[in-house]
């Protein structure tokens, strides 16, 4: 009997152990980034640089230890303030199911995993791994709670795995890697700015400051507006045949476009409402259209 119970003691913690990594690397978030490096990989890949299952494992293992790293680092610098806000009071630190010291020690070894695997495939992909590590932890976390330029801030860390995997393919960092970035780069701002306005009340608990207005106003449903423009414009770059060996055909185009018109639609219906709800909304309509933009981008690529 009490080896049974044992048994069933040690089951429960095992999984509490695997639960709780999930969450402070937060896996969902993790996948969804590490997705944008692969697809980077499989736009960068050609005769000249072939597919290579290794470095496509390494980038993938090596690319999610860096965001869970970040992720880490990041709870264990606000684990007062996510005690304050509901959505968050519950993580591994802050609930108490985790200490800081092993959170810390999760987030280290995940960051030299990280690096290592980064490293192995060549020293630039590395570099901006860790320059990714490094702006999140240093930078972007610290201003939440100053100023509303974190997401600025925030925008540059946020937009390197799409072209980290160009850059993993190729050993290079020049204007295509650069259009993925610009791409990615210009996403962040309509999709953290509706995340932020429909958790503006949690927010305000732990004092961060996520809108460019710092209120749910017209002015920062405008910026949203604006800059979710300018991310149409950035997606259409490689189909003027300005951006190298990065392009994609007019039919693509007309995709990306069709893409961008639907979630500029979207950003224009929060300017009209300035609801939680449109909020809420367009933020999975910016995750769908990263994801669909990709894939119209790799599946042009085989394609032509």
């Amino acid at each position: 009997m009490k080896t049974a119970l044992n048994s069933t003691s040690n089951t429960f913690s095992l999984k509490r152990v695997f639960l709780d990594f999930k969450e402070i690397t937060k896996a969902g978030l993790a996948i969804s980034v590490l997705f944008s490096s692969i697809a980077g990989y499989f736009l960068g890949f050609n005769s000249e640089h072939p597919f290579q299952w290794s470095v496509l494992i390494m980038l993938a293992i090596g690319g999610y230890c860096m965001v869970g790293a970040s992720n880490a680092f990041n709870q264990v610098i606000e684990k007062d303030l996510d005690a304050l806000m509901d959505r968050t009071k519950n993580r591994p630190v802050p609930a108490g199911r985790m200490s800081t010291f092993s959170a810390l020690v999760v987030a280290s070894l995940l960051t030299i995993i990280g690096i290592t695997l980064l490293y192995m495939i060549n020293p630039k992909t590395a570099m901006f791994g860790a320059i990714s590590i490094f702006l999140y932890t240093s930078v972007y976390t610290p201003l939440k709670t100053m100023t509303s330029l974190s997401v600025f801030v925030g925008a540059f860390p946020g937009a390197i795995p799409f072209m980290l995997g160009w850059v993993a393919a190729t050993g290079d960092f020049g204007i295509e890697a650069g259009t993925l970035f610009l791409i990615q780069f210009f996403w962040q701002f309509p999709h953290f700015w509706a995340i932020g306005w429909f958790l503006y009340e949690d927010y305000e608990k732990a004092g961060f400051f996520m809108l460019p207005t710092g209120k749910k106003d017209k002015g920062t449903a405008l910026q949203v507006i604006l800059y979710t423009i300018w991310l149409v414009i950035a997606s259409l770059l490689p189909s003027l045949g300005y951006t190298g060996k990065l392009f994609i055909s007019p039919v693509a185009a007309v995709a990306v476009f069709l893409l961008g018109v639907w979630m500029l639609f979207y950003a224009v219906k929060l300017y009209k409402l300035r609801t939680a709800k449109a909020a809420k909304t367009l933020m999975l309509v910016s995750v769908a259209y990263i994801t669909l933009l990709q894939f119209v981008y790799i599946i042009d690529k085989f394609l032509r």
